[in-house]
């Protein structure tokens, strides 16, 4: 049977674009050719790469305001050095709300003087820093919008008075937001959007250009953005994936309409989590992520139980990371709140036999 699938990342995909995506790789468009393999110079893949750009930036809300949609590759933890590069020139500030914040600390630190402005890391990361301040001396203000190991997500994101770089790997999509705020917004795709392998990068054009280094073409914005986003050979199989999936977005109404599906999920997840006695939420009321639920078994005696009535009612991919323990419920755009429903009813069901 077809497995609820609440795995961290890469994760869940709508089955329809699975299934075009499948069908292109032995024959794209009926062209007689493979996606894989046809150039990607080519204009079919040019258009892929086209459209992917164009619905990123609509889809955003960001069209004719001064951005450009990359696809490229390495990671998200290649922005955290790419970041660096095109815009530290003395000092730049950073949010540290979890692991990965963390690493985008470190990466930057290679370069200049950076700074934490506020620090959820004394309590292991359970809730979002608040009451900071960004100096406007500051060449850029880093965050990361949703904490994928934690299940903490910022709600409300400070006025800053320097450009705001956010990473948005694990909520891209997922919510409506004015993202005219921030100066570079970026996120693997591997959550929200497609398969692992490629990485959207939104840039406001007129934050680039500023620093006195010189930059690697690999490492430059505007090189990609020069190129179109294709100075090398892109990752032609996850654009084409991820252009699948916007459009998928596009066609249930935009992040708005997404957004009020994964209300309802984060309601019936956290609802379970707080009535039920045998578990309990890790992260902070006030900043729990709608993407990513964490919770623990009070009482360890019923994990096999619970391990094995998980594993019946075909649920996959809720073990927590090994910093927090537990369990983790990710519930991003393409999970249908009835794999949401199946496991509040295990939960349910646990308690009953409890």
């Amino acid at each position: 049977m077809k497995k609820h699938n609440f795995s961290a990342g890469p994760s869940i995909l709508p089955p329809e674009v699975l299934i075009k995506a499948s069908q292109a790789v032995v024959d794209l468009d009926d062209s007689g050719l493979s996606l894989i393999e046809i150039s990607h110079r080519s204009k079919a893949f040019v258009d892929i790469m086209e459209k992917a750009r164009s619905l990123a930036l609509e889809l955003l809300g960001l069209e004719g305001k001064g951005y450009k949609a990359l696809f490229l590759q390495g990671g998200a933890s290649t922005q955290f050095l790419m970041v660096a590069l095109n815009l530290l020139e003395k000092r730049a500030g950073y949010l540290n709300s979890g692991a990965w914040a963390a690493k985008a600390i470190k990466e930057a630190k290679i370069y200049d003087d950076i700074y934490e402005v506020g620090s959820s890391k004394d309590a292991n990361y359970n809730y979002i820093p608040k009451g900071y301040e960004i100096p406007e001396d500051y060449d850029y203000f880093h965050c990361t919008s949703n904490n994928t190991i934690y299940g903490t997500q910022i709600k409300s994101f400070p006025n800053s008075p320097v450009p705001m770089v956010c990473d948005m790997s694990s909520d891209i999509f997922s919510r409506t937001l004015d993202f005219s705020q921030f100066g570079i917004i970026y996120a693997g795709a591997q959550k929200n959007m497609g398969p692992s392998g490629t990485t959207l990068v939104v840039v406001k054009e007129d934050i680039l250009g500023k620093v006195s280094r010189k930059i690697p073409s690999m490492m430059d914005y505007k090189v990609h953005i020069d190129k179109g986003s294709m100075f090398n050979t892109p990752p032609v199989f996850p654009v084409y994936t991820s252009m699948l999936t916007l459009e998928w977005l596009k066609n249930l109404g935009g992040i708005a309409a997404i957004e009020k599906e994964n209300e309802k999920k984060a309601r019936l997840m956290y609802s379970e989590i707080d009535l039920n006695p045998l578990f309990k939420g890790f992260s902070a009321k006030s900043d729990r992520s709608n993407m990513n639920a964490t919770f623990t078994l009070e009482n360890e005696n019923l994990k096999d139980t619970f391990e094995t009535m998980l594993k019946e009612a075909g649920i996959s991919g809720v073990n927590g990371h090994r910093s927090v323990g537990g369990y983790r419920a990710s519930m991003y755009n393409a999970m249908p709140i009835d794999s949401v429903k199946v496991l509040v009813e295990v939960m349910s069901e646990l308690e009953s036999k409890a």
